[in-house]
């Protein structure tokens, strides 16, 4: 079953990934519709490289999102305030957090993960948006750990 107002990671917001989920996860939390299971240390966490690679702080974006706009909206406020990546950065960006976890200091984190979500048996999920998407619409069928 799809987590209800989160978009998959792959999607993008004036080029970038995962952008948009960040929004989303954000305008949950403000709405009070976050589920604690959600919740990461955004120092090491996705959202936080997001708000870094935008030199901004997760606070900040939080508190812009709170008051509204639309996706393009915020990260254009994000250029703004913080910085504006040009088309290469975004380029190397989309290509990182796209292939996390695939061959990388990541892996074994990510196998772990794979483990905790009852999706150890999924050889295509290669990466952190592959595990990400997968265990969204996992269904709940045996745990094969």
């Amino acid at each position: 079953m799809r987590t209800t107002g989160l978009r998959s990671p792959y999607d993008k917001v004036g080029g970038l990934v995962f952008f948009g989920r960040l929004l989303d996860k954000l305008r949950l939390k403000g709405q009070g519709d976050f589920p604690s299971q959600w919740e990461t240390e955004v120092s090491i966490a996705a959202d936080g490289r997001c708000v870094r690679f935008l030199r901004m702080s997760y606070e900040a974006l939080e508190e812009r999102a709170q008051q509204g706009g639309s996706d393009d909206e915020l990260l254009e406020w994000c250029f703004q305030y913080g910085r504006r990546p040009s088309n290469e950065d975004i380029q190397i960006w989309n290509a990182f957090m796209t292939k996390r976890g695939w061959r990388d200091d990541a892996s074994d984190t990510l196998e772990q993960a794979k483990i905790n979500a009852g999706l150890r048996h999924r050889a295509d999920i290669q990466t952190y948006f592959d595990l990400l998407e997968a265990a969204e619409v996992y269904d709940a069928e045996p745990n094969p750990r």
